[in-house]
């Protein structure tokens, strides 16, 4: 049965991939939705995120978006719509890739920095919250509205069940996010405006483990090693 519906046709560059060749950026490009990510997105964001991983000259991936929101969830109109239909395998393969993709990210081999400056909720969430660096403003809005909608809270305690929004300030606060910058300048801020941040240190090879010892302790749950979540390339293939 050929699909009328919008989330049939493809709207290019809704995702822009840009950078050098050392730090590739990856942008948002829906902001009349809020950069709610369709099904589209999602693959080509899993496409590109798979090759960044590949190319042994990409260091660095920076997550962002463009317009007021970061990303304000998933499409679930096109889900919804495609349902009422009886098109039931689309929305099944979009929560498969959705939930698949914000595995890929946080089991990701690279550093990906993510600039979340607006609206982030929901799949907005999924994709920001796996990333390395969670880089917040004062404009950031945080929430999983599920519940407010009538679907399940997959994520979270008290935020996740009762919807409730938080500031960027309240995210670095309870750890969503792991940096707080003015949105004005954000970008310069986290490349210190030279593009050449200066780590400490300068080097992978110059890390010891007594250095990785210092931020990381062991893990004492008994049921840790009994715990067989799936390797990465396992999950690649559902991208």
């Amino acid at each position: 049965m050929a699909l009328s519906l919008s989330f049939a046709r493809e709207t290019p560059n809704q995702v822009l991939f840009s950078g050098n060749s050392c730090v590739k950026e990856v942008i948002l490009n829906r902001p009349m939705k809020l950069n709610i990510l369709n099904h589209e997105m999602i693959c080509k964001i899993a496409r590109n995120l798979t090759l960044y991983e590949n190319d042994p000259s990409v260091k660095l991936v920076l997550l962002k978006a463009n317009g007021k929101a970061f990303c304000a969830g998933g499409d679930v109109t096109s889900v919804i719509a495609s349902a009422l239909i009886g098109h039931w395998t689309y929305s099944v393969s979009y929560y498969r890739k959705q939930l698949a993709l914000d595995y890929f990210i946080a089991t990701y081999k690279k550093p990906v920095v993510c600039l979340i400056n607006g609206i982030v909720m929901g799949g907005g969430a999924g994709i920001s919250m796996n990333t390395t660096f969670k880089v917040v403003t004062e404009k950031t809005v945080f929430g999983m509205p599920e519940a407010s909608i009538g679907h399940y809270p997959d994520v979270g305690e008290y935020v996740g069940l009762t919807g409730a929004q938080l500031n960027g300030v309240e995210m670095v606060a309870c750890g969503l996010a792991t940096h707080f910058v003015p949105s004005k300048g954000a970008r310069a801020k986290l490349f210190e405006k030279d593009n050449k941040p200066k780590w400490e240190p300068s080097k992978l090879e110059m890390v010891s483990k007594e250095m990785v010892d210092q931020y990381f302790s062991k893990f004492d749950d008994q049921d840790w090693e009994s715990l067989q979540l799936p390797i990465t390339s396992n999950t690649q293939s559902k991208l």
